[in-house]
């Protein structure tokens, strides 16, 4: 890959300021620009990490080959359309957009413009889940929670769009079959939108997905567990740790499954810039990210109706 692989961030809050951080020390990259309406934001992470402030997601395009967007969900498909329209490979962050229409929309650009369309789902490049994939034959039943803290960001969304989202994504992707029925529940605590959640989607395979999120918890959890017909597989994010247990005879023996420790967001964004330099798919393209937001917007959907019937 040439050095000068320009990448730039649109957005620098608490999430695209690790973006730039991540860019500047990338191998073969450089952050060339950044862009936010709070210009004084912008000006600071310039000062820490270099590039240059731009003055509109227009002027960034222009420095630039690929781009991170880390704003308002709401502003996604008319930043990523910006992008996209001038050339731009574009990594979105999750959730892809407010609705399917607009995920859609966001993907036919893309493939239109032959633009690299990656989503921010990051914990499909979590170390933990690579040796769940090889040892993954057929699942049966997956447990997974994800708690944390109220974190007073995304308070336009749900916790269902906030959190559960990685989770469904992962989820989709572990499983390959398609959606059969879903049940779900949800209780609003500190915002107007559900803070706690839970859903059970079944699928035409006959696996159950059983997935919790929170953002009232006082402690952080992130677990996924999956159980197939001779084996399960217990991992934590958090600590990127896992578990295998199968049986032997009548017992169950349990070993640690090998985990290379690694930041998340330093191999999601070094994949990012590999495939928009190489013109390969990424992990997660719109496509998948779209169906992750498909299936959340579904829950909601469930979630809300039952909120209105149980106020009725």
């Amino acid at each position: 890959m040439s050095n000068h692989f320009k990448a730039g961030v649109v957005g620098v809050g608490a999430i695209g300021k690790n973006h730039a951080r991540i860019y500047s020390q990338l191998e073969g990259c450089e952050l060339a620009a950044v862009f936010d309406t709070d210009a004084d934001a912008a000006a600071a992470i310039v000062a820490q990490y270099g590039g240059r402030v731009a003055g509109s997601v227009e002027e960034l395009s222009e420095l630039v080959d690929a781009v991170s967007v880390s704003t308002p969900t709401s502003t996604h498909r008319a930043i990523g359309e910006a992008l996209l329209a001038a050339g731009k490979h574009v990594l979105i962050e999750k959730p892809i957009a407010d609705t399917a229409v607009d995920a859609r929309a966001l993907v036919e650009l893309a493939a239109e413009k032959n633009c690299i369309l990656q989503v921010g789902h990051i914990e499909r490049f979590n170390p933990v889940l690579d040796d769940i994939e090889a040892r993954l034959t057929d699942p049966r039943f997956i447990e997974v929670h994800r708690l944390s803290p109220f974190p007073n960001r995304s308070m336009d969304i749900g916790v269902v769009l906030d959190l559960m989202i990685h989770d469904l994504e992962i989820v989709l992707h572990l499983v390959k079959s398609e959606v059969a029925s879903v049940d779900a529940v949800g209780v609003p605590v500190l915002t107007a939108r559900e803070d706690i959640a839970n859903a059970r989607i079944r699928f035409e395979s006959g696996c159950v997905a059983n997935i919790t999120a929170s953002r009232i918890s006082p402690e952080r959890l992130r677990k996924l567990r999956v159980f197939q017909g001779d084996s399960y597989l217990s991992l934590d994010y958090q600590a990127q740790e896992g578990e295998l247990y199968w049986k032997e005879g009548m017992e169950i023996v349990k070993a640690p499954v090998a985990v290379e420790k690694d930041e998340p967001l330093k191999r999601e964004l070094a994949a990012f810039v590999e495939c928009a330099a190489a013109g390969r798919q990424p992990a997660v393209s719109g496509r998948e990210a779209t169906a992750a937001l498909e299936l959340a917007i579904e829950i909601t959907r469930l979630i809300e109706a039952g909120n209105a019937g149980a106020r009725e």
